[in-house]
């Protein structure tokens, strides 16, 4: 057997990581020549582009919205409007079949206007008054962004307002005159993972230098950002440390400086009205009490800081159930768990008695429930996206404790007749269950299988209806299976620890069992069964690739970690750490070399059919780790397919043209290499 790939020191590729370099970006058009001539000429791919175009386009979308103060705000694009429009409108328009949006800013015509290709990334607007917002642009998609001051009132910037040159800034309104900013102030002002090390409080009419420090972290962290509750009579200013992916410390700002709220850095604080919430991740022990990782913990937070200890249990993890998230309305606290990775909501409300804890009743108990929006501030209002994987989603909105509409309901995409959804258990190496989810019309024997997953961040795949794969996949006859592996959050934080760092290759070991479990169900074969994950989840193709080929006949990478050795050092990938592990450690690498893809492509391999997809404008996972691996697996002779788009960020794609576009080379990809005679 030939060695594996050399160490990083000896990367004759390492001259790909020059993102925007003449050598590099040569290459990428090149290989981008290639994958195109190859996969964009057949009618099916035109057929498959155009249709998921019209998906994305769609004039009868769902337009989710946000409630800011009297208004309901949407950003949406369309075929007229690529770019997207920032607009609003009231509750009683928005019942409408057609409401009469006003129109804040046209991002196509401001692109146009400055020669800019900008991208929109959001807007933070100010409470109470909602007159005054902060918009972020990005160009091309990436996660950098230019923070200019908006009047919403004038439909203008702001002249002389609050802005920021492009960087990965973090901003939040104060008052009308003041925010918290943090941004690249120069040398030493951000982490290693390049996020703001400095909180800074920033008054109008001054210039960014003259900003006064509020909060320093160190350089190992990995953000800081401080943030004002205007909430009326709770009125605070807090700061939050970023230590690492899973920890953090909260402080308050008081006249005698900050006063950190003493939870484990491990446990997530949060603050509303008289109440502090604790989401534990590791057990924890306070005041005579055991609490497992993955319970939700409540205390007043004037009496926690005088240092009474007592907690009131708000959830409490089972071996099936697992806290997915909590939203304050008014008066309530609506809690999602996940069953078996099956949304229930239930609705806890503070009273003189203790808390009651309640169904929140008219919300069906398929697939998954999540709040799109509530409001706080003055009302019990609720906003739900109601979903699955064969059901078009539904947005739901009324009062918690009375009754709930359907305001909108999304088209059906695809013709889902005779397809049904079921969920399996395929048991890993260790013997632990594994759920997936298999969505697919009943046939006679195995065909064309896609199977996603992505097992990292405590990221929970919960069932959702997807126009994309709806048309691209299904409604073409082939099977889509969802796998729930342990990294994820689909039972709590244990389930995620079972696979960090040291314990990473249970990811993989369960990715491998889901497959092999396909097969001997009989719903696929090794020939017929294709895989796809993004991100973390292209690392997961990538560790499939070198370590599984026999199991697979075609592999998609999206924006991928691949590099192991070097994920640290490009880009934001100090941030990851304390979910993959230290390179630098010999103790660490000892286990991410084993599976670091780059470090483990071999000559002589039956590896099927690739295809890698990735974004010159990625500023989050570094495009290189996709062009260094494409280049290597080419020096061996592999069947591998490359294709960048020179803008996009980290979803590939900064507009639908584009998302179309990536998503019907994908779908071409596959339907050529699992079912050829499908044309």
């Amino acid at each position: 057997m030939t060695e594996a790939h050399p160490q990083v020191d000896d990367d004759p590729y390492r001259w790909l990581e020059e993102v925007t370099g003449t050598a590099a970006l040569d290459w990428v058009r090149a290989r981008n020549a290639e994958t195109v001539e190859e996969l964009t000429h057949g009618e099916r791919f035109a057929r498959l582009r155009d249709e998921l175009r019209e998906v994305l386009d769609a004039d009868d979308r769902i337009p989710y919205v946000r409630r800011r103060g009297e208004y309901l705000y949407n950003f949406w694009r369309d075929a007229a409007h690529p770019r997207g429009l920032w607009r609003r409108t009231t509750l009683d328009e928005y019942r409408r079949a057609e409401p009469d949006w006003d129109v804040l800013l046209d991002i196509d015509a401001l692109a146009e206007a400055e020669g800019e290709n900008w991208v929109w990334q959001g807007a933070a607007v100010l409470r109470p008054g909602f007159r005054r917002c902060l918009v972020e642009l990005s160009r091309g998609g990436a996660d950098a962004t230019v923070v200019r001051e908006f009047d919403l009132d004038r439909r203008e910037f702001v002249p002389d307002g609050f802005t920021l040159p492009e960087a990965k800034s973090s901003v939040a309104w104060i008052d009308e005159d003041r925010i918290y900013v943090g941004t690249d102030f120069g040398e030493g002002s951000l982490t290693s993972s390049g996020y703001p090390r400095l909180v800074k409080e920033w008054r109008r009419g001054t210039p960014l230098s003259e900003a006064t420090l509020v909060f320093e972290g160190k350089p190992e962290d990995v953000a800081v950002r401080g943030f004002h509750d205007p909430t009326e009579g709770w009125e605070r200013d807090l700061v939050r440390r970023s230590i690492d992916f899973y920890r953090s410390e909260l402080y308050l700002r008081t006249a005698d400086g900050l006063v950190r709220v003493d939870v484990p850095d491990d446990a997530v604080a949060s603050v509303h009205r008289e109440w502090l919430l604790v989401r534990t991740r590791s057990p924890w022990r306070v005041a005579g009490a055991e609490h497992p990782g993955g319970t939700l913990l409540a205390a007043r937070l004037e009496d926690f800081l005088a240092g009474e200890r007592t907690m009131t249990v708000l959830f409490e993890p089972d071996a099936h159930t697992s806290l997915d998230y909590y939203d304050w309305t008014r008066h309530h606290l609506v809690v999602g768990t996940l069953s078996d990775v099956t949304t229930r909501l239930r609705v806890l409300t503070p009273g003189p008695d203790g808390w009651r804890d309640e169904p929140l009743p008219g919300v069906p108990e398929i697939g998954s429930v999540q709040v799109v929006d509530t409001e706080p501030d003055h009302s019990d209002e609720i906003l739900l996206d109601v979903t699955g994987y064969t059901q078009p989603s539904s947005l739901v909105h009324g009062e918690v404790g009375g009754e709930l509409e359907t305001l909108k309901q999304a088209p059906a995409f695809f013709d889902s007749a005779g397809i049904t959804t079921e969920q399996f258990f395929a048991t890993s190496a260790d013997g632990t269950r594994i759920p997936y989810f298999v969505v697919g019309a009943h046939r006679n024997g195995p065909g064309p299988t896609l199977l996603t997953g992505y097992g990292g961040f405590e990221v929970s795949l919960t069932p959702s209806y997807s126009g994309m794969i709806g048309r691209g996949w299904l409604a073409r006859g082939g099977t889509y299976v969802v796998a729930n592996l342990r990294g994820g959050g689909e039972y709590g934080p244990d389930w995620h620890s079972q696979a960090v760092k040291a314990h990473r290759h249970r990811v993989y070991e369960d990715f491998a069992a889901v497959a092999a479990d396909l097969v001997a169900r009989g719903v696929t074969t090794p020939a017929t069964l294709g895989i796809q994950g993004g991100s973390n989840g292209g690392l997961l193709m990538g560790v499939m690739l070198t370590r599984h080929p026999e199991r697979f006949g075609a592999i998609v990478s999206q924006v991928p970690l691949l590099d192991m050795r070097r994920y640290h050092q490009l880009l934001a990938g100090a941030s990851w750490m304390a979910e993959y592990g230290d390179p630098d450690d010999p103790a660490e690498w000892a286990y991410l070399g084993p599976y670091s893809p780059y470090h483990n492509v071999r000559s002589g391999q039956n590896y099927p059919p690739t295809l890698f997809v990735t974004s010159t404008r990625d500023d989050r996972v570094h495009p290189g780790h996709a062009r260094k691996m494409v280049a290597l697996m080419r020096e061996h002779g592999y069947d591998v397919r490359y294709h960048e788009n020179i803008e996009g960020g980290h979803g590939a794609a900064a507009d639908n043209a584009q998302l179309a576009f990536k998503w019907a080379l994908v779908f071409e990809f596959l339907w050529e290499q699992l079912a050829p005679a499908q044309r």
